[in-house]
């Protein structure tokens, strides 16, 4: 089955990177990109209304210009109806032990990662999905 992925990140080196090391470790991956959280629930609310494949990874950074990574998890969990397996990978150039708690602690988050992520962390990723 081919996977679909949301990486959400402001900055746009970081999604470019993310995004080629993905579509290295997983060349047949439908790969979508949001520029701040806002936009990815209204792309994640489009993708619903068109009854289209929902992620089934989402990377996300956490620092971002208005709503940021924590916001955003939050809203996520609200909206009925959204696949509720999607699993969410935290991307972070500044690493807090706050934050690496509180994603240690919070079930939709699936890992915590500093930036840019590596080949090996994707590919393990991709391996551990279940089908």
């Amino acid at each position: 089955m081919r996977p679909v992925v949301l990486i959400i990140d402001d900055d746009l080196v970081s999604q470019y990177s993310t995004r080629y090391v993905v579509s290295q470790c997983a060349p047949d991956a439908l790969i979508y990109v949001s520029d701040s959280a806002e936009e990815a629930l209204i792309q994640l609310s489009q993708l619903q209304s068109a009854r289209k494949a929902l992620p089934d990874i989402i990377f996300l950074d956490l620092i971002m210009p208005g709503m940021g990574g924590w916001e955003f998890i939050k809203r996520f969990q609200k909206v009925p109806g959204l696949n509720k397996e999607t699993r969410i990978y935290v991307l972070s150039a500044f690493t807090s032990v706050k934050d690496r708690d509180t994603a240690k602690n919070n079930s939709v988050i699936a890992g915590f990662f500093d930036k840019p992520i590596t080949r090996n962390i994707v590919k393990s990723i991709f391996t551990s999905r279940t089908p």
